[in-house]
């Protein structure tokens, strides 16, 4: 967790305390004599368990929280001396009697180490209270920790435990409060802990528990706060929940229950809390769970629940909170909802709801603030009783069939409204300049994927309307000039306009918006920036609002407008997919510090890549242009580069093995350059996709060559990953490329964090594919092909085990295909053809599955497998010498026959004119050569 904290904050608080303290501990010493209540054993056995651990240095950013108030992480131990009373040492609370320390409190004293079995902890055995929150303790929980007979509360929450949690739980009979949050605990709860029969709170949630929670949790009756959620529970919940008729707060969201909500939480009637969402539940949510008419919170969003709404569901008469959003919820919406009078927030979007909108008759003012009924099959008009929702502060009717105009005057009555989003509705046309006046404290507008008229009126610039909107959506509306209304809007800092069909110029007054940090005009026709000028107050553009710039797939041409240099927060600038010419330009170093994204894919850009500029780039793509010389080695300074993309350029250089420097790079693409040469032995710990195909490297690759490529390694998951689910700058950017897969150019418009893939096609590399492949287990494409590579297909291929492409095609290797292949589950597509490759064909069901083509031209393979992607089409070799011999005896007696055909007619016919010759002797055949001399003589003549 991340915070602020200012040491000099905290100097004259604690330097009081300090004193206070002092004075009074000073007017005790005066007052009795000295006498030490800490027994010796236990100072002792605490100054042990001090040193057991170590005191980690949290950042001046870290926070956590005790006692639900957020404080600094603070090492509590170092306050521990051997020579002072341990009652009075900070987290130590003793009996006033006995002197046995009674209560343990080392909550965000930022510990971290590993428990023993033999650890000194487990000798205060007198302990009743022990709370550990918010360290980094890294260990398990041994099961000698049920030595601690007199515990009530324990506390270990904001942890790093490992391991499962013992059955001996069990012993800790008198325990009230067990809290185990945020850790790593696994495996399944123990059944033993529905013997804790004085358990009243009991907190797992954020863990790696998995398995069914067992039944025996219903045994805990004087259970009132029970949270399990973010943990790997599968299976049914159990019914005997239910039994817990104390319970008030039940958290079961994030986990992967199945099958109904059970019936017998309907006598939960004192629950106030209910979360079962992001879950796998099913069916109808039980009609019982209208008796819990304490209920203020039921969130069931992200199931599959089906059914109706009950229309007496307004029986849940103190519900503030019902989420029931992507589900398959049918039926009408149930407008008896609306008279649920302390009901604050209703989501019910991404259903299946139907019919037209009836918000009922709404008697007193209703205190509805969030209604949320987007993605569903509403259809008709937004009904005018809407605007008496008059604390309404969020709408959102988006991707609705709600047709016909929309009657913008009903929300004047919503004083409140703060966010309207009615994106993709099948209305009629939206004039812009109509709706805005109606708006004086909306702050967001999302029309997108509407028709919206954007005329620019005389009247705009001379009177134009006050307005406080901070966030405008008007992407794919169809607007063909660029809205002039919006350049009286200066509260606009987000303005998304992207993909309509606006021509011309963008104009120069944007940059007179001073709160505009977020601007989208990809997918226009914009052929230029209006220049500065100080027409609209741009002699010295300096916008340091502006933050994220986007201005892809237009028809921009000329050089890169200069006074993108003047954008001084510029943290994100795509302008790819233009017709730019020039070199990148050099006043570019002014963004160095806070440039993060920089996309110039698809232009002409000419030059070299700058050598001194971006050293604070998370991603860099200058793919698709005409860039020429080398890399410059001044890259190995981006230490944040996660993202390097230089493909299909003139770049010519040798392999930047001088990359594996840069600790975060995960996507390296060289594809179609001149880079040459062999390519080094280098570690690339965090890479998880590389593309250096269709260049001249040449040479081997040695057989521990990727020994060290951890990322694509089961070995190279990091255990602290974050949660992002695709590479790129949060909400604002995600990365793309286009990569070679299944023997197909695939666009990846976002890359998955877990997308692996190894391209070295297109090269001359040689000698054998090293061996150490095997171990990139991780591994989704993998594509060799158009090299040279010789001997045999490793064997140790067969441990890709998540490989879905495999392309070794066009090189010389020699051997059977390794049979460990045919275990690939994964490998939907593969290549082996033009090759020296013979032998048997795995016989795996992937193999079943491809193009005969796959196998073509090479010297004999064979198999079960072959014969049925081949069929008529593959013939084995022995097969084919039978059939070659078969076809020439065939044709030589078919020649036999024809001459024997063509000899007897020739017989008859040549005995039936020698006998004329013979018989009759005419002159032509008598003397053919007289005729001849005659011919001769008259042409001498002549």
């Amino acid at each position: 967790m991340t915070g602020s904290w200012n040491p000099t904050s905290i100097i004259i608080p604690v330097t009081l305390s300090f004193l206070l303290s002092f004075i009074h501990n000073f007017a005790d010493v005066v007052a009795a004599p000295t006498r030490h209540l800490c027994l010796p054993e236990q100072r002792d056995a605490l100054l042990e368990l001090k040193n057991e651990f170590e005191i980690g240095k949290p950042s001046s950013n870290d926070y956590c929280y005790r006692n639900n108030s957020r404080v600094s992480p603070h090492p509590t131990t170092e306050s521990w001396r051997n020579n002072s009373d341990c009652c009075n040492w900070e987290g130590i609370t003793c009996d006033t009697k006995s002197g046995e320390v009674i209560e343990l409190d080392l909550s965000c004293s930022w510990l971290y180490g590993s428990f023993h079995s033999n650890s000194s902890l487990f000798r205060l055995q007198n302990l009743r209270v022990l709370d550990l929150t918010q360290n980094d303790l890294d260990g398990e929980i041994p099961s000698s920790i049920g030595n601690l007979s007199h515990l009530t509360s324990l506390h270990l929450s904001y942890n790093q435990f490992l391991g499962l949690i013992p059955s001996s739980i069990e012993n800790l009979s008198r325990l009230t409060s067990l809290h185990l949050s945020s850790n790593q605990f696994s495996g399944q709860i123990p059944s033993s802990i529905g013997n804790l029969s004085h358990l009243t709170s009991l907190e797992l949630s954020s863990n790696q528990f998995s398995g069914q929670i067992p039944s025996s949790i219903g045994n805990l009756s004087n259970l009132t706060f029970l949270s399990l959620p973010s943990n790997d529970f599968f299976g049914q919940i159990p019914s005997s929940i239910g039994n817990l008729a104390r319970l008030t707060y039940l958290y079961l969201s994030y986990n992967n229950f199945v099958g109904e909500i059970p019936s017998s939480f309907g006598n939960l009637n004192q629950l106030i809390v209910l979360q079962v969402d992001s879950n796998k539940l099913s069916g109808n949510v039980p009609i019982s769970l209208l008796n819990l008419t304490r209920l203020s919170a039921l969130l069931l969003s992200h199931n599959q629940f089906t059914g109706t709404i009950p229309n007496n569901i307004s029986l849940l008469s103190n519900l503030m909170d019902f989420e029931a959003s992507n589900n398959a919820f049918t039926g009408t919406l149930p407008s008896s909802l609306f008279n649920i009078p302390p009901l604050i927030r209703l989501d019910l979007s991404d259903n299946q709801l139907n019919g037209t909108l009836h918000f009922g008759n709404i008697s007193s003012p209703s205190n509805l603030q969030y209604l949320i009924i987007g993605s569903n099959n509403f259809i008709g008009t937004i009904p005018r009783s809407l605007s008496r929702f008059v604390n309404l502060t969020l709408f959102d009717l988006s991707h609705s069939n709600i047709q016909g105009p929309v009657d913008f005057s009903i929300f004047s009555h919503l004083k409140s409204l703060d966010d309207l989003r009615l994106s993709y509705l099948t209305t009629t046309t939206i004039d812009l300049n109509d709706i805005l006046p109606y708006f004086k404290t909306l702050r967001s507008l999302l029309l997108s994927g509407n028709l919206v008229s954007a005329t620019n009126k005389s009247s705009v610039s001379s009177d134009p309307p006050s307005q406080s909107i901070q966030s405008l959506y008007l992407s794919g509306c169809g607007i063909t000039d660029f809205p002039e209304i919006l350049r009286t809007q200066h509260e606009l800092g987000f303005l998304d306009i992207s993909n309509n069909k606006i021509k011309g110029q963008v104009p120069g007054w944007l940059w007179t918006l001073p709160n505009l940090f977020y601007l989208n005009l990809s997918n226009n026709t914009f052929i230029s920036f209006e220049s500065s000028s100080k027409k609209h107050g741009l002699s010295s553009v300096r916008k340091p609002s502006m933050i994220h710039l986007f201005a892809s797939n237009n028809n921009f041409t000329g050089k890169i407008p200069s006074f993108i240099c003047g954008l001084r927060s510029l943290n994100t600038l795509d302008l790819s997919e233009n017709n730019y010419n020039g070199s990148i330009p050099r006043c570019m170093e002014k963004l160095k510090s806070t440039l993060f994204v920089l996309n110039l894919r698809q232009n002409n850009l000419s030059g070299g890549l700058p050598k001194h500029i971006f050293e604070s780039l998370r991603s860099l793509d200058v793919g698709h242009n005409l860039l020429v010389g080398k890399l410059p080695r001044s890259l190995i300074r981006f230490s944040n580069l996660e993202v390097l993309n230089v493909e299909s350029n003139r770049i010519n250089d040798t392999f930047p093995f001088w990359l594996s420097s840069l600790s975060k790079l995960q996507v390296l693409v060289l594809r179609s350059n001149a880079f040459h040469g062999p390519i080094h032995e280098a570690t690339f710990p965090e890479l998880r996709i590389i593309d250096i195909s269709h260049n001249h490297f040449n040479g081997t690759l040695p057989t521990e060559y990727f020994v060290k490529w951890s990322a694509m390694s089961s070995l190279g998951k990091n255990e602290d990953q974050s949660n992002e689910k695709y590479m790129g700058s949060g909400l604002y950017y995600q990365d793309s490329m286009v990569l070679m897969n299944k023997g197909l150019a695939m666009e990846l418009v976002r890359i998955l964090t877990i997308y692996t893939a190894l391209d070295f096609s297109g090269n001359k590399f040689e000698g054998e594919i090293p061996k150490s492949i095997g171990l990139l287990k991780e591994l989704l494409v993998l594509n060799l092909s158009n090299n040279a590579f010789g001997g045999h297909i490793p064997s140790s291929m067969g441990n890709l085990t998540a490989l879905e492409s495999l392309d070794v095609s066009q090189n010389k290797l020699t051997g059977e295909i390794p049979q460990e292949l045919g275990d690939l589950s994964f490998l939907a597509y593969m290549n082996f053809s033009h090759n020296q490759l013979a032998g048997l064909v795995p016989g795996g069901t992937q193999f079943r599955r491809q193009n005969c083509s796959a196998f073509e031209n090479n010297l004999g393979l064979f198999g079960p497998s072959l014969d049925e992607v081949c069929r008529d089409k593959h013939t084995p070799a022995s097969q084919q010498n039978e059939t070659t011999e078969t076809e020439e005896e065939d044709e030589e007696e078919i020649s036999w026959i024809a001459a024997a055909i063509g000899f007897i007619p020739g017989i008859v016919f040549g005995l039936t004119i020698g006998y004329i010759l013979v018989s009759y002797k005419p002159e032509w055949f008598m003397n053919p050569f007289g005729r001849n001399n005659r011919r001769r003589r008259n042409t001498t003549t002549h």
